[in-house]
């Protein structure tokens, strides 16, 4: 037991100690790579939203705390006519959704200064705010009414839990065990929630000048995304049929009446509808979604009704990408709309008739871990209106920007990190496309070469994986990937078969297969930097997060060209996530589609589990020990069959983290480090620097 708790003991020593604080150590002057601690000083905007008369952006200035050990947000503001750039709120840390009354007089945001939820009303002429009530939930998603009277929110309205026996009271004094907790409902954990609690998510309205928030829609259904269709009358989204939780997708737009509350539904189609955005004249109502084909991924589309509902219509049925984030042009001719672009996201002007002109590009950068195209834009009313978007970049976090609604005149507005990025030697990132082994499919990849980076074939490779599958990786900023590359890791990260941005057809071809044949495309890029002699082929490894940590361990069931592995957060067991993780339903009903009971042989033949045997490839499992996307027994499973066969292998477990590791600091520089030293252990060039460090 003694040399047991040694050697673990060491290990965790050795994997905490990543390379950097071995070289640092040995080097006395001030260090000008992005070491782990730099993670505290980046600072990234996001939610820019332009007042009504385009005169003022406010967003939220993210900053990681050090004390805390959170990434908190406080509001700031621009002059876009001066470019002046100060705080807007005092003392409003965990700020969050500030939105501007129709009229611009008058900003709503929540806060949780304090540890309670709130909602605030900020009054830039006299710079103070107040509190509209008291929220013993938190709320969500406000909006304003068209005549700027009020607040419509949505919030967590708790039930009664299900019980079949009544407990006798524990005794004055005594200590007994706590109650036990019964669930009755498909979904009964959700990641980052933990166990639910019972109820629903209800819709509120509330006067803005504060009083009792008044519960509007009911039932056991949940209902979100409200938006006003006039003074009276509320939209909202939502699936009330009985066996809700058996189709995860389905989601109705409902009119709701403030007179009487009675609720109707507008659309019925088999498939989601939501995300509604009324016109400016109140006439037309623009909503996003699909006819459900019951395939694992399935693109947006944009529809438009009247206002009663009838007269439903796709337009633009051409447009090649998935319709995200939409708005009104404030015209009422046309609609804004963000969409995932090879890569970047690129704001489109749609017209009602269905005419697409892209432009905007190159939004995103507001994911602050890993390099996803995170981003979000408004836009001002009258004759010349402005956009507010996030801008992203390869060498700094996300920024504010402007420009006309024609993409012209754009200027970017904010330079949060000019403190001290240029003062750092920071990646140079570069842009490969591949044509995959398996088929020829262009596949896209971005490059983050070391500052002393030269193609002379040494130096060694991380291969970082996205997750999702749909999902994207871009050419932005990103924490972890300049942490790689300033311990002199050339690290590539690229959008396999399966990734979003690429047309629906691209994401589709891992449509029941995968991983599959995204492993050859994943394998074509690796090839590629071999080729180019930017690596040696002795110094390779592998890591990624959920769905890349499933093809991180694929990929190590099918070859041995990687010296190490890292499988962050993964999912292993098809069999096991369609029965016990949070989107069960939906690996079941979507991406499977089979039950595991009847076609076991559906969920082992993908599952990496199944081929464990297989491996030699020294890998790291790690997963946040209240994962409930991927849940923790997913990895325990890969590094229980690891050791059973002999296989270099450790488990690490974040506390208290959910699926989104990174979402502390401490976290974040957690998960990099601690891949870097595995991967040190296993590094020909280093191995002899690790062990004199282990045996220290």
């Amino acid at each position: 037991m003694i040399s047991r708790t040694l050697a673990v003991a060491s290990l965790a020593f050795m994997l905490a100690a990543s390379p950097a604080v071995a070289d640092t150590a040995k080097d006395t002057t001030p260090s000008k790579r992005f070491t782990a601690e730099r993670v505290f000083d980046m600072e990234y905007a996001s939610d820019p939203q332009v007042s009504p008369d385009g005169k003022t952006i406010a967003y939220v200035r993210r900053s990681m705390d050090r004390m805390t050990d959170r990434d908190v947000g406080q509001l700031w503001s621009i002059d876009t006519g001066t470019g002046n750039h100060r705080p807007l709120v005092a003392g409003a840390e965990g700020a969050a959704n500030p939105r501007w009354s129709p009229d611009g007089s008058r900003l709503i945001y929540m806060s949780a200064a304090g540890g309670k939820p709130e909602l605030r009303v900020f009054y830039p002429d006299t710079g103070r705010s107040h509190a509209l009530a008291q929220f013993l939930q938190a709320p969500s998603q406000p909006v304003w009414s068209p005549d700027g009277k009020y607040i419509a929110f949505s919030m967590f309205v708790p039930s009664d839990a299900p019980s079949f026996a009544k407990a006798p009271a524990t005794p004055e004094g005594g200590k007994w065990s706590d109650p036990v907790k019964v669930f009755d409902r498909l979904t009964f954990r959700f990641d980052g929630a933990g166990y639910l609690k019972d109820g629903t998510s209800q819709i509120f309205v509330l006067p803005v000048d504060g009083g009792t928030p008044r519960q509007v829609t009911f039932g056991e259904a949940d209902l979100s995304g409200p938006a006003w269709l006039g003074n009276a009358t509320l939209l909202v989204s939502g699936n009330l049929a009985e066996d809700a939780d058996m189709d995860p997708l389905e989601s109705e737009i409902h009119a709701v009446s403030l007179a009487d509350l009675s609720i109707r539904p507008l659309t019925s189609r088999d498939g989601p509808d939501y995300g509604a955005v009324v016109s400016p004249d109140g006439k037309t109502i623009a909503y996003r979604g699909f006819d459900d084909k019951v395939l694992s991924y399935q693109q947006d589309n944009l529809y438009l009704m009247n206002a009663d509902g009838s007269g439903a219509r796709e337009i633009a049925a051409d447009f090649p990408g998935n319709v995200g984030q939409t708005l009104w042009a404030p015209d009422g001719r046309s609609l804004l709309v963000l969409s995932e672009d090879h890569g970047v996201l690129s704001l489109y002007r749609i017209t009602t008739g269905g005419a697409a002109t892209k432009v905007l590009t190159g939004i995103g950068g507001a994911s602050i871990g890993r390099p996803y195209a995170e981003g979000s834009f408004s836009v001002s009313g009258g004759r010349n209106p402005l956009v507010a978007y996030t801008a992203g970049f390869d060498d700094r976090p996300s920024e504010v920007a402007s420009a006309a609604i024609d993409g012209k005149g754009m200027k970017v507005l904010t330079a949060l990190n000019d403190d001290i990025l240029p003062y750092l030697e920071t990646a140079r990132i570069e842009e490969i496309k591949v044509p995959s082994s398996h088929d020829g499919l262009e596949i896209e990849a971005w490059v983050a070469l070391p500052p002393d980076f030269k193609a002379d074939g040494s130096f060694p490779m991380i291969l970082e994986i996205h997750g999702g599958p749909y999902a994207m990786y871009g050419p932005f900023f990103a924490s972890e990937i300049q942490r790689f590359a300033a311990e002199g890791y050339v690290t590539v990260w690229t959008n396999p078969r399966g990734s979003t941005g690429y047309g629906e057809e691209f994401a589709l071809a891992i449509d029941r297969a995968y991983p599959g044949n995204d492993y050859h495309d994943l394998m074509s890029v690796v090839d590629e930097l071999v080729k180019r002699n930017y690596v040696s082929e002795d110094r390779l490894f592998v890591t990624g997060g959920s769905g890349g940590g499933i093809l991180t361990a694929w990929i190590v069931t099918k070859t041995e060209r990687f010296a190490a592995a890292a499988s962050v957060k993964p999912v292993i067991n098809w069999m096991t996530m369609a029965l016990s993780a949070d989107i069960a339903q939906m690996v079941r009903r979507h991406w499977i589609r089979e039950d595991p009971w009847s076609n076991p042989e559906a969920y082992l033949e993908r599952s990496p589990i199944r081929y464990v045997d297989k491996v030699k490839t020294p890998t790291l499992m790690m997963v946040g020990e209240e994962d409930f996307r991927t849940p923790t027994w997913e990895a325990e499973q890969f590094y229980t069959g690891l050791k059973m066969n002999g296989v270099d292998t450790a488990l690490i477990r974040i506390p208290g983290s959910p699926h989104y590791i990174a979402a502390r600091p401490s976290r974040l520089i957690a998960k990099t480090d601690n891949i870097m030293g595995w991967f040190a252990k296993y590094d020909p060039a280093k191995k002899d620097e690790v062990d004199a460090d282990a045996a220290e």
